[in-house]
């Protein structure tokens, strides 16, 4: 899976998460845990050992913890190899210490283990190569579905393009219906334009249709209404796409509440069954760092209290969840413990911070504290770092979009700070950068995406340039 570039950002046209998924998303996303799973129960009857509770609790976890290679229609046989190798190695980064640290893997039989380990990747490349064969010719099956679309505006055509460059649509647009004439509107449309929008009832009846999607702004009601009565009498399938293209979307998705129909636009990504995943894996990673990092963490604060005076620890008030206020963990690096209404950040070559603190804070040991605060549940493991109290006030008033960020729990690492987001922030510009890596965290967030940034922080530990 490759990173999240800063260019790329706002760019793309939001994903709107529905509760009702079609058949092909729901397989899409199984198949590759649904092939780890299998390889686990096949490796372990081909050595012909005994399929227990150890394999159905590891199979449990490796199917939450794998998911889909993100691989397009059009694949790239390199792209798609390196996204099913970094999944399936990220799944392995996770499972194997933690395995290591609670000697867990001598429960499974070592041939069993390496031939799974072999075989998953190796099926879910051939599945991947096989599907942009196999996968058209199962959809074509089914008719192929006509459609129109009223409004040839940015979304509507937005629309027809995406309709058009998915074969798994199975979906062609034949025509536009606007109230503007085409020297307003432009651009040579992807379809032809059929007439303004009273006539679309009158072009149905004489020429049948089996979709009509209704890309109107939010604004024009009426003629939305209008249209709606005139269609009464047709058999086509009506869709309203809502104009959310001006919306700063995150984490848009279509819903019900107390039986009503419902968009959410701004919503927190971990809602239901997404706040138990993201909540075990804080818990599981957590441990497992806790576990590993134990002994380090003893001779840190050893060194610390022989080589200065006052607490072992660093406790500052932030923003937590909602904006509610937490008390976070750090090693201390300086000579002063500053939490009011004036906070001067780090900056490099400070004098306030210790030799010994200079190595703990270019190495991000000091972080370590914080993985006590996850168990706590005031922070994850991955989210927007959080901001001192003082600093919130600030940038709050500054930053468009600033406390959005507050819609999860602060994190130890983050998208931001895996692409260089981090350190001081002595001007407007950096804190926004570093707020729009945040935004689109929240956007995108997934257990993937997760594993992904701990993966990076990791790579980038001992040689990030803006830690000091």
């Amino acid at each position: 899976m490759s990173t999240i570039r800063e260019a790329d950002m706002f760019a793309a046209a939001p994903v709107i998460r529905t509760g009702n998924r079609s058949l092909f998303n729901v397989v899409k996303s199984v198949v590759d845990p649904l092939i780890a799973v299998a390889c686990l129960f096949g490796a372990t009857l081909v050595w012909r050992r005994e399929i227990g509770s150890a394999e159905f609790v590891l199979a449990a976890l490796v199917f939450a913890l794998t998911f889909p290679a993100d691989v397009p229609f059009r694949w790239r046989s390199r792209g798609m190899l390196r996204q099913i190798a970094g999944s399936w190695g990220l799944v392995l980064a996770l499972l194997i210490p933690f395995g290591l640290a609670l000697d867990l893997i001598r429960v499974f039989d070592q041939n069993v283990l390496a031939t799974w380990i072999i075989a998953t990747p190796v099926l879910q490349v051939a599945t991947h190569l096989v599907s942009p064969y196999l996968m058209p010719r199962l959809v074509a099956l089914r008719r192929e579905q006509v459609a129109v679309i009223v409004g040839a505006n940015k979304l509507g055509r937005t629309l027809a393009r995406q309709l058009a460059a998915d074969p798994l649509s199975q979906t062609r647009v034949v025509g536009f219906f606007d109230d503007r004439t085409m020297d307003r509107i432009g651009d040579e449309l992807e379809a032809p334009m059929r007439g303004r929008i009273d006539k679309v009832a009158e072009y149905l009846r004489a020429h049948p249709a089996d979709q009509i999607f209704i890309a109107l702004p939010m604004a024009a009601q009426p003629r939305i209404l209008q249209l709606l009565d005139a269609l009464r009498d047709t058999t086509a399938s009506i869709y309203f796409v809502p104009d959310i293209f001006m919306l700063d979307i995150i984490q848009a998705r279509v819903d019900t509440m107390v039986g009503l129909p419902v968009v959410a636009v701004c919503e927190s990504p971990f809602h239901g069954t997404t706040a138990v995943i993201k909540r075990l894996s804080d818990v599981c990673v957590a441990t497992l760092a806790i576990v590993l990092t134990a002994p380090l963490m003893l001779l840190v604060a050893i060194a610390i209290k022989t080589t200065m005076p006052g607490p072992v620890l660093f406790k500052q008030r932030r923003y937590g969840l909602d904006g509610q206020e937490i008390v976070v963990w750090k090693f201390r690096s300086m000579k002063v413990q500053e939490d009011g209404r004036n906070i001067v950040q780090a900056t490099r070559d400070d004098e306030r911070v210790t030799p010994l603190g200079r190595l703990l804070r270019r190495t991000s040991i000091d972080e370590l504290p914080q993985f006590f605060n996850v168990l706590q549940g005031r922070m994850s493991v991955v989210g927007p770092r959080p901001h001192a109290v003082a600093h919130n006030e600030i940038f709050r008033k500054l930053v468009k979009g600033y406390m959005i960020r507050h819609k999860v729990k602060p994190g130890i690492t983050g998208l931001a700070q895996i692409n260089g987001a981090r350190g001081e922030t002595d001007t407007l510009e950096k804190m926004e950068r570093r707020i729009r890596f945040d935004l689109e965290y929240l956007r995108n967030w997934s257990l993937h995406l997760d594993l992904w940034i701990i993966y990076r922080t990791i790579l980038q530990a001992f040689r990030d340039p803006n830690a000091y």
